[in-house]
């Protein structure tokens, strides 16, 4: 498959290869195999040139089908744990099952429980990644651990479907075999995220910038980080694709048949996993594991950081920050006292990937905020749902809204809007994406605040609303605009961080970086645990302000704190691979010890 500009022909190619311009290499473009032919841009290119990113491979496709299952099995059962639950087993039901007009039910352990469980299980989903990157990296690749993990996975769905059956979900049973399902589940899943994500933009080569001419003539720089965010734009879509049919259906299984259908669905689905994975297990494009190379940034960091320490905070903080930083830290610039250490077996262009790896952790650490938001979505919407006019809908329906409008606003972004925006020479960076995402996000919770006032003013029981026999007459669809802003936000920020979590990590550390990204969101769920005494009423409103007020000043302070870094976006995209590894020539101690 292959996308191309929607007001452009396609880039002119022959087995793959882009048409190059005719004029000389200059001496900086390094001919290393897939670069070769390919002419850079000069500076006065980089400043007038339209920029495009590159076709997709087709084998970053196959690995997004591979996704597209493993999301369907996720969202499809989790969609249905809020009422598993929060809710009672509905009279005369035997399997959760509540009919058209009553509501579907199991445990019966209200809001906050139900809050409490869908929150430890967002937060064990990722934070497991960190497990699954280190195996990854130091030991076994990202497509052997990514196999483990779909084994652990589908373990852990089993025991969610014997958790639901008859006989069982009806007894004290089902509360423990529940929490084990959510544990393993949750396990394999952490291990699946860390490396699939990294697995389908190394399908892509190429890193340098290059000039091409298209079929009408325009000379147009191919930007490599563009072509890594387009990559993760569709990989996105599969994900949204999967969540959206899992989430559906299994809204609708749980309602008229029970939850043990609702959790065995998504399982058959999830057997697709193997299965292309077995397919494409010749096909695909992987880095080996190096061993674990976290002690020698560490160690590099150490070094770096030697006599810039303060009692002032302050001065310690402006040290660690001056630009000078790394630079003799690198293996060139070494001086003693002795020897070079034998741990110092990396050039000096690795260590500007290491530089600019710990930049982007920088970027991810302002993310626990903007997640706050997300799971609102999965938990306290669907509780605010039950307490309006449903129309005959399931209330954990209209969360498919979110996934729905990314799967369509995602090749809106990719062949309409970012196309428009660079040929009006807007520099929408992917740090200024991540702002926006931000303001969405918090534009999202405003919407459900305002909303939740509403619900207040007109349920028959005030703000007791979750806990009534009556409802609101507001129109459940009125939900619609906190999905529509929340699901613009994803797409700003949520891709766009993957991305950059890629682009910017060093080789060897892809699934660490990328796991440190998803970490935020685990990370997110442990500080929403705080909000768990809001999520109930009759303080919901509070609870919805609150983050959209947290939201809102975070993105500020973000951009404030990462324009510097936005100014150096190209510098950063175009270095060099390093090198790490082997023996070193000299031996010693550790110079840090």
């Amino acid at each position: 498959m292959s996308v191309t500009q929607p007001d452009d022909q396609p880039l002119a190619a022959s087995n793959d290869k882009y048409r190059a311009s005719s004029s000389d290499q200059t001496e900086h473009n390094l001919l290393d195999g897939i670069h070769d032919g390919l002419e850079p841009p000069t500076d006065e290119e980089r400043a007038v040139l339209r920029r495009v990113p590159d076709n997709i491979p087709w084998d970053s496709y196959l690995i997004a089908i591979v996704e597209f299952a493993e999301r369907f099995s996720y969202y499809g059962s989790s969609v249905v744990f809020t009422n598993f639950i929060q809710r009672p087993l509905p009279p005369g039901s035997r399997t959760g099952a509540a009919g058209l007009h009553g509501q579907a039910g199991a445990l019966g352990l209200g809001q906050r429980a139900s809050t409490g469980l869908t929150t430890f299980y967002l937060f064990w989903s990722f934070i497991t990644p960190l497990f699954g990157a280190y195996i990854a990296d130091a030991h076994w690749g990202r497509f052997k651990t990514i196999c483990w993990a779909v084994a652990i996975a589908l373990v852990g769905h089993i025991i969610l479907i014997i958790s639901a059956i008859p006989g069982v979900i009806e007894g004290n049973g089902a509360i423990g075999a529940f929490i084990v399902a959510l544990i393993v589940t949750g396990f394999g899943t952490g291990m699946f995220k860390a490396n699939i994500s990294p697995l389908v933009a190394e399908q892509y080569k190429r890193t340098k910038l290059f000039v091409v001419t298209t079929k009408n003539g325009e000379r147009v720089i191919v930007d490599p980080s563009l072509t890594v965010l387009r990559i993760y734009m569709y990989f996105y879509l599969m994900i949204n694709v999967g969540g959206v049919i899992g989430q559906v259906g299994m809204v609708y299984a749980e309602k008229f048949v029970g939850f043990y259908l609702s959790y065995t669905l998504p399982t058959a689905a999830f057997l697709l996993c193997p299965v292309i994975l077995y397919i494409g297990r010749n096909k695909y494009s992987y880095s080996p594991p190096t061993g674990s190379v976290l002690a020698t940034a560490i160690r590099l960091w150490r070094h770096a950081a030697r006599g810039k320490w303060s009692s002032n905070p302050v001065t310690t903080f402006k040290n660690m920050n001056a630009p000078g930083f790394w630079e003799n830290a690198k293996p060139s610039k070494f001086s003693g006292p002795g020897p070079k250490p034998a741990w110092m077996n990396f050039d000096d262009q690795w260590v500007n990937e290491v530089q600019r790896g710990i930049n982007a952790c920088g970027v991810f650490l302002w993310y626990p905020i903007y997640w706050l938001t997300y799971i609102q979505l999965s938990g306290n919407l669907t509780s605010q749902a039950a307490t309006m006019e449903l129309h005959g809908l399931p209330n954990d329906v209209l969360s498919n809204l979110d996934p729905l409008t990314v799967t369509i606003l995602i090749p809106v972004c990719d062949l309409l809007l970012y196309p428009a925006l660079r040929r009006m020479g807007v520099n929408f960076s992917a740090l200024k994406k991540i702002t926006a995402g931000f303001m969405t996000g918090a534009a999202a919770m405003i919407w459900a605040a305002v909303l939740q006032h509403y619900i207040y003013k007109t349920s028959p029981c005030g703000n007791h609303a979750s806990e009534c026999s009556g409802v609101s007459p507001l129109n459940v669809w009125l939900q619609s605009g906190s999905y529509i802003l929340f699901a613009i936000s994803e797409i700003l920020a949520s891709i766009t961080g993957l991305a950059y979590a890629f682009t910017k990590a060093p080789k060897n550390m892809r699934s660490l970086v990328l796991s440190l990204f998803l970490f935020m969101t685990g990370l997110s769920s442990a500080i929403s645990e705080a909000f768990v005494s809001l999520s109930g009423d009759p303080l919901l409103v509070w609870n919805y302000g609150v983050i959209a007020a947290l939201a809102f000043i975070t993105g500020l302070a973000f951009w404030w704190s990462v324009r510097g870094l936005d100014a150096r976006e190209d510098e950063f995209n175009g270095l060099s691979a390093g090198h790490v590894g082997g023996v070193s020539n000299e031996k010693s101690d550790d110079v840090d010890s």
